[in-house]
């Protein structure tokens, strides 16, 4: 970028009053506008980030950070941005290293930047049971976008402007947001990089707004919905005709059992109506998500 970019800091927050006064005070130094999305917050956060600055955006109730993104993101686009950052409101981030998360956009060597925990040079507090937590969703993650990012749920992250139009097809509205970002990102081949970033838990009154055991099956379900969605023939039309063969060779036993002692094993039977029953379903649903899959392609020509 030849002249100086315009940077935008995009901050999704639900009940962030303790915190949110110390996070858009520090990124008003590194930024030209700091949004907030108050998402349905029941205490002071959107007012104490107004009273300081802050464009603040209300939604009426708790939407989920996905959607609380794409709230900011269509602002963003709005205020004509080249580049955004997005951080938590919990005091997780350290707003000091804005510069160093938009850098590689600036220079013109990333379209999106992800502030990684787990790469040299980082720094994370986390308990335990978090750390091998983001580990095995880091690692299940793969499966939808390789190795591009080793830390796929970073809320810390830069975005070019070209970027956004994409972002808002993100559909997740909950935590799984930030992986679905990504697979859109590399979809659409786009250059992803990571930069080591500073993450603190420690001494913070509640870095989680949900159960840790909730929030890692929301992300896992968004990456398999991601999966599913890729490759529909082959996740679910697969099983699918193997339950109907399943169903088919059920139903021929059934049938020549009962020829020869004329016994109807209802078990049996049952097994065969809920196999052919369920793999008509899971075919018809890969074919119809496939032909959804294509005529999109189509229409993006």
């Amino acid at each position: 970028m030849s002249e100086k970019p315009i940077v935008i800091a995009c901050i999704p927050a639900y009940n962030e009053e303790r915190t949110i006064a110390r996070i858009v005070l520090t990124a008003q130094k590194y930024v030209d506008r700091v949004i907030v999305c108050d998402d349905g917050s029941t205490d002071m956060t959107g007012e104490i980030a107004e009273r300081l600055g802050a464009e603040v955006i209300r939604h009426e109730r708790n939407m989920g950070k996905g959607a609380a993104l794409r709230t900011l993101f269509m602002r963003a686009m709005e205020l004509g941005s080249d580049i955004v950052v997005t951080l938590d409101g919990d005091g997780q981030h350290d707003p000091s290293e804005i510069p160093k998360v938009v850098d590689p956009i600036v220079k013109g060597k990333a379209d999106m930047v992800v502030g990684s925990r787990f790469i040299f040079g980082s720094g994370m507090d986390a308990p335990l049971y978090r750390r091998i937590g983001l580990r095995l969703i880091n690692l299940f993650s793969k499966m939808r976008v390789k190795d591009v990012a080793r830390d796929t749920q970073s809320g810390f992250r830069a975005f070019s402007s070209k970027l956004l139009d994409l972002m808002m097809e993100c559909r997740t509205d909950g935590y799984g947001a930030e992986m679905e970002q990504l697979a859109i990102a590399v979809k659409n081949g786009f250059r992803v990089v990571e930069v080591p970033i500073t993450v603190k838990y420690q001494g913070l009154e509640k870095t989680s707004k949900r159960n840790p055991i909730r929030h890692g099956a929301e992300i896992i379900g968004t990456i398999l919905r991601l999966i599913v969605e890729e490759r529909p023939l082959f996740f679910l039309g697969i099983p699918g005709f193997l339950l109907i063969l399943a169903g088919l060779s059920a139903g021929t036993y059934l049938f020549w059992y009962f020829n020869i002692t004329r016994y109807f094993s209802v078990p049996v039977a049952l097994i065969t109506l809920g196999s052919l029953f369920l793999g008509a379903i899971l075919c018809i649903t890969s074919l119809l998500l496939y032909a959804i899959r294509r005529l999109k392609k189509e229409i993006q020509k």
